[in-house]
């Protein structure tokens, strides 16, 4: 009697265990919701990224090469008549240099002609580093009165050397241009030839 007692209380609880694992197993499912896949990931939520300023490609470095020095010289040019002066349209003034190459030898000399003057007698020339090259610097350099086109006012006098030579010896410098700008004069022309000191190239 004890042996079948304990065989159906051992019976019936294994039967009340296997009942509770079905009701579990029927509760958990019986909503009909889908088994969720062992690989399948929740979605994250989608977050916006901050847009950066589009400031383009960066620029490559520029290197400027400073451009040589150009040298420039202006004056006036006048007719002397009396006491009174005039300026002359079209006169010609003669800018003469010497040079040396880099093992100190100098050059014979060499001449370039400024444009003719304005109405006001004004004239300007350029001489650029290119006219020498690489291989010669200039030394010195002086300014003639070269040329008047007035037949009764051609004749060159020595006010201010204009026959023997005015040295470009003092400058401004225009920065932005990099032009030194020598001022020399002014120059005059008279009717009658004058005697002239030994001088010039």
């Amino acid at each position: 009697m004890a042996l079948t007692s304990r065989f159906l209380f051992a019976t019936s609880s294994s039967m009340l265990l296997f009942s509770l694992l079905a009701i579990a197993s029927a509760t958990d499912y019986s909503s009909g919701a889908p088994k969720p896949k062992v690989d399948e990931h929740p979605k994250l939520p989608k977050v916006d990224m901050p847009k950066l300023p589009n400031v383009g490609k960066p620029k490559p470095e520029v290197y400027t090469k400073l451009k040589p020095q150009t040298i420039d010289i202006q004056g006036l040019v006048l007719c002397r008549s009396g006491l009174q002066s005039f300026p002359i349209k079209g006169a010609v003034v003669r800018i003469t240099c010497l040079a040396e190459d880099k093992q100190g030898y100098e050059t014979a000399p060499f001449s370039i002609l400024s444009g003719a003057t304005d109405a006001k007698g004004y004239f300007i020339s350029t001489l650029s580093p290119s006219q020498l090259g690489d291989k010669w610097k200039l030394t010195e350099c002086k300014a003639f009165l070269d040329y008047s086109p007035l037949e009764t006012c051609k004749v060159p006098t020595d006010v201010n050397q204009g026959i023997t030579g005015h040295l470009l010896s003092s400058y401004r410098t225009l920065s932005a241009k990099n032009i030194k700008l020598y001022s020399v004069g002014p120059f005059f022309c008279s009717s009658k030839p004058k005697p002239v000191p030994n001088g010039g190239y």
